[in-house]
């Protein structure tokens, strides 16, 4: 017995690390009957590859026409003209069907339809004429960029037999493009077999598909329809035709393993169905064949009652299920809820997660596999890893943070399934980071990729060590926030607040505060009961040192008390650069006229690969740490942020926290990791269509679960922002290893302008019973967590309303501190 396990698992290693199994293994696969030592190998290669998730696309089934030229023997989807039933569904038909779908939280719409069915029929030539179309390819392009265009959702589209320019010509409007070789054995195209009478089912024209496919550069789905005769050789030969297109042009991204159904009506509705064992023969064969990449799938509602063995095979996907539509392929086969399946995948060891109708390697290299009109919507569906955000909530929307479009399952867990390896390896990754050792970039990736209970697994984690290392005591400091320009020289493609002539078209008027309006907001913050003003605003580009200087002086002469939290590390280099000073002795020169500490901003994402795109002109992220560790050496203490989820993936976040680690531990001026989810609805690089809609609900929550883990012991304190996030988000962020809620803030101004929802304002009674519905108490600090003196407490529960702010126009020059008066 261990011998024979042995076996399997030297086979499982030369898939995985000797390049595959050359065509003389892959043939002799044929005559292997020992399923379970399949299974055995073929799981091991699955999970190399896609780990302890399985993923499933949430669809609507448009079936575009079922007429079709060919005459399978087995199908019912496919049938003659009707008296009284339209030969193709209407443009409002179809987006009747695809709205249904956008409304419950879908991301998929397949488009399914006969064969080229004008070639046969008149009443479809005279149908598609009525229409305005000369073709079936026309309409359907037509109308998968109606509904992408309308609704969103991604068109996945099975044409059948196409040619080059066919599919160059759907490529524009579709995210990807199927068909399924179902075979390669000629024989059952004669006379008496399944595919005779249907020349769209030659083998020859279904490999030509697919090799046409590869060369119009598009994302493809095939497959295997097992039990309508052929022999398990003929399964591996159809595999290896797959395996070698796909080497030529690396566009499989998945193979369906689809059981036969006899169905009553067709000429084989007495044919015997494959059995259990053969279609998890062919699955573990298939996985063999194809290695660790490629995704392989079985339909769930075709095997309802043995999704357990499907998985234990080596398939990693469950297709597409819709909550609105049924299978109209195999109508007597219902979709399996999602709650269901997800069900079943927990209890398989699994973890079931959302996907797109693109996988995330072809995402991720965009340019080559999408087309530039139909990246953009694939963006917006998109979280980090590359699969489907799995709610409706997006960073700084009105909507509730537990409230979603369609409620995604929370993957109930029987008895907490061991994963193989999954389970322990998360554990020494939590043991790691409670012992204060720094995580590496690979676990800290790892934890990001958790998903279901696994993600659970990581907050409880972090809430674990917050409740270890800090308390069950929340913090919240009362602040009024002073943007005193949004006047900036720079381009970041992130920024809706900056106005300049780059941006005109955004929110907002240019403005620029005197330094008589900051002292009015400074004396009017303290008697509403701050003990802080953070202070931040655009790059001016008449700016000059002495303007940040004249700003700090005008605060502390107003009212000497006020901490003066302030000033990005681009305005501090800018400031430095124009009095000719070194970024030292500037920032000793701010802290003599009082500045008391520094936001950690302009950190976005501490990469130079994502700086590139998203802030080219900014500060780059060796620039950052240096002036971030040069205020920490003169006394100066700072916060640290991270802005994620536009054009990011979990490496940089891993990357950026590694950073943080690092110069904390070299210098422990960092007080607080503020995650700051990044808001999209303005922002430019979004409306070009360059970014994904911010992070999703799981990887918000994730980062402060994360950030804990990965910054302990060094960085104490995690902050929850409620202007991201909202009342119910900072909510769960508590419950995921937060312990700080931020600032009040009184004026919100740079995520308002960004499109988010969550008001101007957050005081203190709200705060407090935001703390209180996460069962835990409230503390109101100062920047630098003392306890906020009792006077200025007592003042913040009875805070006037705020009188109406005053912002002056911008001028061409700098009202304080100008370059233009000092070259005067």
């Amino acid at each position: 017995m261990h011998d024979a396990a042995a076996r399997w698992d030297e086979l499982a290693r030369q898939v995985l690390e000797e390049g595959g199994l050359d065509r003389d293994a892959a043939m002799a696969l044929a005559a292997k009957g020992d399923v379970a030592g399949l299974m055995r190998a073929s799981a091991r290669v699955r999970d190399a590859g896609f780990g302890s998730v399985v993923t499933v696309s949430r669809k609507v089934f448009i079936p575009l026409t079922q007429l079709c030229r060919d005459v399978c023997h087995y199908c019912t989807f496919a049938h003659p003209p009707r008296k009284g039933q339209r030969a193709f569904l209407t443009p409002e038909e179809v987006l009747e069907i695809a709205r249904a779908g956008a409304r419950v939280g879908c991301d998929e719409a397949l488009f399914t339809l006969g064969d080229k069915p004008e070639l046969r029929y008149k009443v479809a030539r005279e149908e598609l004429a009525a229409l305005g179309y000369a073709s079936t390819v026309d309409y359907l392009a037509a109308m998968a960029e109606l509904v992408l265009r309308e609704t969103g959702l991604l068109p996945h589209l099975n044409a059948g037999v196409l040619t080059t320019a066919d599919l160059r010509r759907l490529r524009k409007v579709s995210a990807s493009q199927g068909m399924m070789i179902e075979t390669t054995s000629e024989r059952l195209s004669a006379r008496g077999g399944p595919h005779f009478g249907s020349p769209d089912k030659l083998p020859e024209a279904r490999l030509a598909t697919l090799e046409a496919a590869g060369e119009a550069g598009v994302p493809f789905t095939t497959g295997l329809l097992i039990g309508i005769g052929e022999t398990r050789a003929e399964r591996v030969e159809a595999l290896l035709a797959i395996r070698d297109s796909h080497a030529r042009h690396g566009h499989v991204q998945e193979v369906i393993i689809q059981n036969f159904r006899a169905k009553p009506g067709t000429r084989m509705a007495d044919a015997p169905e494959p059995s259990l064992d053969e279609h998890l023969w062919t699955i573990a064969v298939a996985r063999l064949i194809l290695g660790p990449a490629i995704s392989i799938q079985a339909p769930p509602n075709l095997r309802a009652d043995e999704l357990g063995p499907l998985i234990a095979a080596g398939l990693n996907d469950w297709g597409g299920v819709s909550p609105v539509t049924p299978d109209h392929v195999n109508p007597e086969a219902p979709w399996p809820a999602l709650a269901a399946l997800a069900a079943a995948t927990a209890k398989a060891g699994k973890v079931l997660s959302p996907r797109l109708a693109v996988y995330p390697a072809y995402l991720f290299d965009a340019p080559r596999w999408l087309d530039t009109a139909v990246a953009p919507y694939v963006l917006r569906r998109a979280d980090a890893g590359g699969l489907a955000h799995e709610s409706g909530w997006r960073v700084g929307e009105g909507e509730s943070f537990e409230s979603t479009v369609v409620e995604w399952p929370a993957n109930p867990v029987i008895a907490r399934p061991a994963i193989a390896g999954a389970g322990g390896e998360l554990a020494a990754l939590f043991d790691k980071a409670f012992d204060g050792r720094g995580l590496d970039e690979a676990e800290i990736v790892r934890l990001f990729e958790a998903r279901g209970h696994e993600a659970r697994r990581v907050t409880e984690a972090a809430d674990a060590l917050r409740r270890r290392a800090v308390g069950d005591t929340v913090s919240y400091v009362v602040t009024r926030n002073i943007n005193y320009t949004n006047v900036c020289a720079y381009r970041c493609g992130f920024c809706a607040f900056s106005k300049g002539k780059h941006n005109e078209h955004l929110r907002g008027k240019p403005y620029e505060l005197d330094l008589g309006e900051i002292q009015r907001r400074t004396i009017e913050a303290w008697e509403r009961g701050a003990t802080e003003v953070c202070m931040q605003g655009g790059i001016h580009p008449d700016f000059s040192g002495e303007t940040y200087l004249s700003i700090v002086r005008a605060v502390k002469a107003a009212v000497p008390d006020m901490h003066v939290h302030a000033f990005s590390s681009l305005e501090v280099r800018h400031g430095a650069a124009t009095l000719g000073l070194s970024l030292t002795e500037f920032l000793i020169a701010l802290k003599e006229a009082g500045l008391g500490t520094l936001p950690g901003t302009a950190a976005e994402i501490l990469d130079d690969e994502v700086r590139a795109i998203i802030c080219p002109d900014k500060l780059n992220t060796a620039e950052w740490l240096e002036t971030v560790g040069a205020a920490h050496r003169v006394g100066l203490k700072t916060t640290s942020t991270i802005m994620f989820g536009h054009v990011d993936h979990y490496r940089h976040w891993a990357r950026h926290l590694i950073r943080l680690r690092h110069l904390q531990e070299e210098t422990g001026g960092i007080t607080e990791f503020v995650p700051l989810p990044f808001l999209h609805m303005e922002a430019p690089l979004y409306l070009k269509g360059g970014t994904r809609q911010g992070p999703s609900r799981r990887e918000a929550l994730l980062m402060h679960a994360v950030g804990r883990l990965a910054l302990h012991p060094v960085i104490p304190n995690v902050q929850a922002s409620w202007v991201k996030l909202g009342e119910g988000g900072i909510v769960a962020a508590l419950k995921a290893g937060a312990n700080d809620i931020g600032g009040t803030l009184m004026d919100e101004s740079i995520s308002r302008a960004a499109g988010g929802m969550h008001g101007q304002e957050f005081p203190p009674d709200r705060m407090e019973a935001a703390v209180r519905n996460a069962g835990r108490l409230a503390r109101q600090r100062t920047t630098t967590y003392q306890d906020a003196p009792s006077r200025q407490k007592q003042r913040s529960y009875a805070a006037n309303a705020l009188t109406p702010r005053v912002e002056p126009a911008a001028g061409k020059f700098a009202k304080i501190g100008s370059l233009a008066a000092r070259r005067g």
